[in-house]
């Protein structure tokens, strides 16, 4: 039997749009794999795999034999939600980036100062070293400065020479490598290029400021790029340390590792709650605002769920435990967030077929560059290699890279902190072109739970006596009808009291004997099969609800309860924003028509489609598709799972866990429609951001290469040019950290 697993491992060793290409194609060239992205934000690569046993270490050895290295997951069962392998790994090469660039930098400055100053008459008439030893320290130094920080370029550039492949890497090293060894010969053997004045033609200077500035930038691009996932970086670390268990009556402390399914489990108030479960004991009200970005407290009792990571606020509760570790609410929108920010796009193919071409044209335009200058114009061969180097530098596509992806990971992880989880990146881009949305009523426009809409009473009947009879029947009851009637007596403070011969009818209703009335409690059936009389008054009001309960005591009807499915107090507001949104607005239900009209009248939808079966809901939405409409289909996730995935955008409204997450595309964690502008609103921004960063990544080639053949860029500041633009993408898609959806 087949086993698929979906897997994001760490790459290292990726610098720029082409690497992502190289290693998605060795990665697909192994056999068994399937659905391959990479992701240069992240640094990570995402796939599908068959039998990942027999297969992870063919994976591993293409990537390394394409130039990177792939970082393979370790097994853990610990309870505490896994934290990223990637995240230590990228702390550790970010110093090492750090230290490079100040060690280049410490160098790279006398390297700059020397230069110039041994250009001046001051320095030939007072240094006691002549320009020979001069250019010789700067030999040394520039030495140093290639082969310690900047030997990184080299062997990368080495390792895809190798594969005749090329990147942003090849790019540096052979434009710093030419202006080291040339000026190197000019110092060591200058009789080699026959040149006068040896001292004219030495550029350590361009080589070290050129590695400085580009390591400036890929660090300044790191210290930018993890800041892209704190909403990831935020949720892992809401899980407590440790938790408070019970055992044997003994409440004892232990570490979080150590929690297993079935645990009891005391929090106090003040306190997180360690992982999920369901309340044995106490009431409290949880602060989920980190998980659902709602900002009002949750209340909590016996029988309800909690989830690990929120905030215990009043009352101390005990639990037991039903998931922990990976298996947790955080530990599943960790791992769902984190897939959608390593997909691609669909926008990130133009600039993957660029990429795809960039680097060998560049490469080309250098050449050709060189070759105008030195063999059509007739410029000396040190101010042609100048402009060789300049195009080569300005030219690295590292921007290319991290346009669409950075936007893409703060994006998502912007939904993630307000309580929309986001499948992958197709479905961020494509929420915005959305033109119209079906709503289910149950669960959606309602909360999905019956409740009393109102209690009309009859023959003269007092209100209190009708529902202590009602209550007092209902209470034997375990039909879901029963609870809401319990509950409606509740708000009036009545209690049960005591009942004579109680019978049950399935189907029909209850009878007993109440304060010596007898109690007929029922549907229209019931009833009449008693011959209990109904008004005129009673067939205008049934149409009202989604179901009636008759009252009648001693064979004269005394009231008639409608319960209906209660409108969430968000739904007509959220309604409202879709349609100043400029969206179509469906009801679909399969309620009766009357019922169903009486709920989309107080949302103020005016499109309702009733009398719906489960199954059939996904033609409705083909229906709508085929009259050319952008259908998103907004549903529980469970019954309606058909219509979730036949509809161009799918939107589960729960709690971001099992079908939910599986079938839609997005899942409102928050349980409310709200979340349904905000995610098209989301998707509109950074649908823009990515449009800008991809104009940036674009004009800085665009205007710098011609300008840098042309002769008027000089080589360093070329690398200032190109190390700014990486910044400029990824700031700009920071940006989007700080909109308002």
């Amino acid at each position: 039997m087949e086993n698929k697993e979906t897997l994001s491992l760490p790459v290292e060793g990726m610098t720029c749009a082409s690497c992502v290409l190289r290693v998605e194609k060795a990665v697909k060239k192994i056999e068994g794999v399937e659905d391959v992205n990479v992701n240069l934000a992240t640094e990570k690569v995402t796939f599908t795999i068959i039998n990942s046993e027999a297969n992870l270490k063919a994976i591993a050895d293409a990537v390394e034999d394409a130039g990177y290295k792939i970082i393979l997951p370790s097994k853990s069962t610990s309870a505490e939600i896994p934290e990223s392998t990637y995240e230590n790994d990228s702390s550790t090469r970010y110093l090492e980036l750090k230290n490079s660039f100040i060690f280049s930098l410490i160098l790279t400055i006398p390297v700059l100062i020397i230069n110039m100053v041994s250009m001046t008459n001051w320095y030939m008439k007072w240094s006691p070293l002549s320009m020979d030893y001069t250019n010789r320290i700067l030999f040394l130094v520039t030495t140093l400065i290639i082969f310690i920080p900047g030997r990184r370029f080299f062997i990368s550039a080495w390792k895809l020479l190798k594969h005749f492949s090329a990147d942003m890497d090849t790019l540096v090293a052979v434009g710093t490598g030419t202006a080291y060894v040339y000026s190197t010969i000019a110092v060591l053997f200058p009789d080699l290029l026959s040149l006068k004045n040896p001292n004219e033609h030495i550029y350590f200077d361009t080589a070290a400021v050129i590695i400085t500035l580009i390591l400036m930038g890929r660090l300044l691009e790191a210290g930018a790029k993890s800041k892209t996932t704190s909403a990831i970086k935020k949720l892992m670390g809401l899980q407590p340390k440790t938790a408070h268990i019970i055992k044997n009556n003994k409440e004892t402390e232990i570490k979080i590792a150590n929690v297993v399914e079935g645990d009891i489990i005391i929090v106090r108030p003040g306190e997180r709650i360690p992982v999920d479960g369901v309340i044995t004991e106490g009431s409290s009200s949880i602060d989920e605002s980190m998980i659902s970005g709602e900002s009002i407290p949750v209340d909590k009792f016996i029988g309800d769920k909690v989830t690990g990571g929120t905030i215990n606020l009043n009352g101390s509760i005990t639990f037991r435990t039903t998931a922990v570790g990976k298996n947790t609410v955080i530990a599943q929108i960790i791992k769902y967030v984190e897939e959608a920010q390593g997909s691609k796009a669909p926008i990130q193919k133009l600039a993957d077929k660029i990429a795809s071409v960039f680097v060998p044209i560049v490469i080309s335009i250098a050449l050709i560059t060189f070759l105008v200058w030195y063999l059509l114009m007739g410029v000396p061969f040190n101010a042609a290699m100048l402009n060789f180097i300049a195009v080569m530098v300005i030219a690295c596509p590292c921007a290319l890279g991290l346009a669409t992806p950075t936007a893409i990971m703060v994006g998502t992880g912007l939904g993630a902190s307000n309580g929309i989880l986001i499948k992958n990146a197709a479905s961020l881009e494509s929420a915005f072109r959305i033109n119209t949305v079906v709503l289910d009523k149950t669960g959606t426009i309602t909360i999905g739970k019956p409740m009393v809409a109102d209690l009309q009473v009859y023959n003269g009947f007092n209100q209190a006596d009708v529902i202590k009879y009602t209550a007092t029947i209902e209470n034997k009851s375990e039909h879901p009808l029963s609870k809401s009637i319990m509950d409606y007596a509740g708000k009036f403070n009545i209690q049960p009291t005591d009942i004579l011969e109680f019978n049950s009818y399935p189907g029909l209703g209850l009878t007993g004997k109440v304060d010596n009335k007898n109690i007929i409690v029922g549907n229209r059936k019931m009833l009449e099969q008693y011959s209990v009389q109904l008004t005129e008054a009673e067939t205008d009001n049934k149409s009202k609800a989604n179901s009636s309960v008759y009252v009648a005591v001693d064979n004269k009807l005394a009231g008639i309860y409608n319960i209906s499915d209660t409108i969430a107090d968000t739904s007509a507001g959220a309604i409202k924003k879709l349609k100043d949104m400029h969206l179509s607005i469906y009801m679909l239900t399969g309620d009766n028509k009357a019922a169903a009209e009486s709920i989309a009248e107080k949302v103020g939808i005016e499109n309702v489609i009733t009398d719906v079966l489960p199954e059939d809901k996904a033609k409705v939405i083909k229906d709508l598709q085929s009259k050319g409409r952008i259908v998103a289909m907004v549903g529980d996730g469970i019954n309606d799972s058909p219509a979730l995935a036949q509809a161009d955008l799918g939107i589960a409204i729960g709690t971001g866990t099992d079908i939910a997450i599986e079938t839609a595309d997005i899942t409102l964690i928050k349980n409310n429609i709200e979340g349904i502008s905000q995610a098209i609103n989301l998707s509109y921004k950074t649908l823009r951001t990515i449009k800008q960063n991809l104009f940036w990544a674009f004009i800085y080639n665009i205007i710098g290469i011609p300008v840098a053949a042309l002769g008027l860029l000089n080589p360093m500041f070329a690398a200032a040019a190109m190390a700014l633009s990486s910044v400029s993408v990824v700031s700009n898609s920071l940006r989007l950290k700080r909109a308002k959806i």
